[in-house]
């Protein structure tokens, strides 16, 4: 019985012995593997290959832009010269107009009244000249008859001289009033553009309203306000220019006038810069913005097709060498004007910088990176000649 006992005990150690034995072996098998499979895991990442192009560096201008209005130096203003109802508008505002050509019109019937009433006194004292000469006639019968005396044919003699005085004072107020009866119909007094026409159908004018303006083409002046802490800036001649609302044309002028007094109520400078009359694309009212040139600095430009934006904040990628290797970093950038396919810097990197301009909506600050330079199109049409050469 007990040698059963002794049989059955060691059995029993030697199978735990064996289950031993083979969990220690999976163990080591695991951790081999964990070695084997960490080992490429656990080096740095492979390096992206990039493009890249060096910043250069360009003249870029210093300016500051501003919302201008083009004006005018040939515009005539059109105030009635009687008043009234505004009764008919026939134009609208950019109508091309020609000399003569009828604008508005002003309620006449109270001056066709007032016409009407002078002729038919007029009428009435050709009545009373043609009575006094009868009367006057009748009395040189009678005076040369001896039956009247020369007192008599005297007051006929007046009365005849002051009812041909009245006819001829009234015949001149007849003629008064039918040419101000004309000044109802407001016409252009040259040919140009209708400008805006700030009154209604409706509305009373007086001789100070103003009715509207007539432009001439050509002879156009952009009027830019300048806040007073740059009028020490500001000098005769100064580059200027003028761009449309789609910013896909700009327009070169000139700085012709400074104001030399400030606005009080918006503490303003008013400048204007002639536009040559060949520059036909600009018209009258439009508004622009103009872009003071103060002057020209050296600085970094930057590819437009380089830059990201994350909420509103341009950054670029840059190929830094931390010695250990290269990586792209990124860099926050403040930018300028553009020109032509380039943003000026005004901060954020500088000439010389290495540029990365493929691949980066792949990359991550830090990222490590194989840049190539990219050739410019005047390089490469170099090297492509000298290839065909050889």
């Amino acid at each position: 019985m007990r040698l059963e006992q002794r049989s059955h005990a060691s059995e029993t150690f030697v199978a735990w012995r064996v289950l031993a034995l083979a969990l220690a072996g999976v163990v080591s098998a695991g951790g081999c593997n964990k070695t084997s499979a960490g080992g490429p895991a656990s080096g740095a990442p492979p390096a992206m290959a990039v493009q890249v192009i060096i910043a250069k560096s360009e003249k870029i201008p210093d300016t500051t832009e501003y919302l201008s209005v083009l004006k005018s130096r040939r515009a005539a203003n059109i105030n009635p010269q009687v008043e009234g109802y505004v009764t008919k508008i026939m134009v609208k505002a950019g109508d091309q107009v020609s000399a003569g050509d009828p604008l508005l019109q002003i309620d006449p019937v109270k001056q066709e009244a007032t016409v009407s009433s002078q002729e038919a006194a007029r009428a009435a004292q050709e009545a009373n000249v043609k009575y006094a000469q009868v009367s006057l006639e009748r009395q040189k019968r009678l005076f040369d008859a001896g039956v009247v005396p020369k007192q008599e044919l005297d007051n006929a003699q007046t009365t005849y001289d002051a009812a041909l005085a009245q006819l001829k004072s009234l015949e001149e107020q007849v003629k008064q009033q039918r040419a101000e009866l004309k000044y109802y119909s407001v016409v252009a007094p040259t040919a140009g553009v209708v400008g805006d026409i700030p009154v209604r159908v409706g509305d009373r004018v007086t001789v100070a309203t103003l009715l509207t303006t007539v432009n001439e083409r050509g002879g156009l002046e952009a009027y830019i306000y300048v806040p007073a802490d740059k009028a020490k800036g500001l000098r005769i001649g100064m580059p200027v220019r003028l761009v449309d609302e789609t910013g896909a044309s700009g327009t070169e002028s000139q700085v012709t006038f400074i104001s030399p007094q400030v606005d009080p109520d918006t503490q303003t400078i008013l400048v204007k810069a002639t536009v040559s009359e060949s520059q036909s694309k600009l018209r009258i009212s439009q508004q622009v913005r103009a872009q003071l040139i103060w002057g020209v600095h050296d600085g970094p430009v930057i590819p437009v097709l380089a830059v990201t934006r994350l909420n509103g904040q341009p950054f670029a990628f840059l190929a830094v060498n931390e010695g250990k290797g290269t990586v792209a970093r990124q860099r926050a950038l403040k930018l300028g004007e553009v020109i032509g396919n380039d943003f000026a810097v005004l901060s954020g990197m500088k000439a010389g910088d290495h540029i990365i301009v493929s691949g980066t909506q792949f990359l991550q600050d830090g990222a490590p990176i194989a840049e190539q330079v990219q050739k410019s199109a005047t390089e490469a049409s170099k090297g492509g000649s000298s290839a065909a050469t050889h």
